[in-house]
């Protein structure tokens, strides 16, 4: 219950998982069943026991560096929601900064400039945001959603 992603785990996976809890580095290779679409998070090693640096996708190998290092601390199930938690906030601080980049960069320029999942976030959230303005101006507009529409 502590951890409630390892209900999805199989008892073998979970065994293994729990077994090695303490070198997170052999819980790295069970990632992908326990977060989807996640290969691995890079670890930076230390004396005592590693930081989470960053997250790599297995689609398309996309890597993305947390905004603070994670010192994975406690047992396995802690440091795991402490993985997603900063996983969360890094994806979030992302999406703040690539949304102020979307309204003051060049639209080509831009959509290689952060991780997929971020940019089809900003993406859609702006097409919203466009397709609701030329609903509102539909009125005294009759050309506002073709404009939309090429835009």
């Amino acid at each position: 219950m502590a951890f409630p992603r390892f209900y999805f785990v199989s008892p073998a996976d979970l065994l293994d998982i729990l077994s090695n809890g303490n070198i997170p580095e052999k819980v790295m290779e069970h990632m992908p069943k326990i977060i989807s679409a996640m290969e691995t998070i890079k670890l930076k090693s230390t004396d005592v026991r590693p930081y989470a640096l960053g997250m790599e996708a297995c689609v398309g190998k996309e890597y993305v560096k947390f905004t603070k290092d994670l010192a994975l601390m406690g047992k396995v199930e802690v440091y795991l929601q402490d993985i997603i938690d900063v996983m969360r906030s890094t994806l979030k601080d992302l999406s703040k900064s690539s949304l102020k980049a979307y309204a003051e960069m060049a639209k080509a320029e831009w959509l290689v400039k952060d991780p997929a999942q971020v940019t089809l976030l900003i993406n859609c959230s702006a097409w919203v945001i466009l397709v609701e303005k030329a609903f509102t101006k539909y009125k005294a507009d009759k050309n506002a959603i073709k404009d939309a529409y090429k835009e």
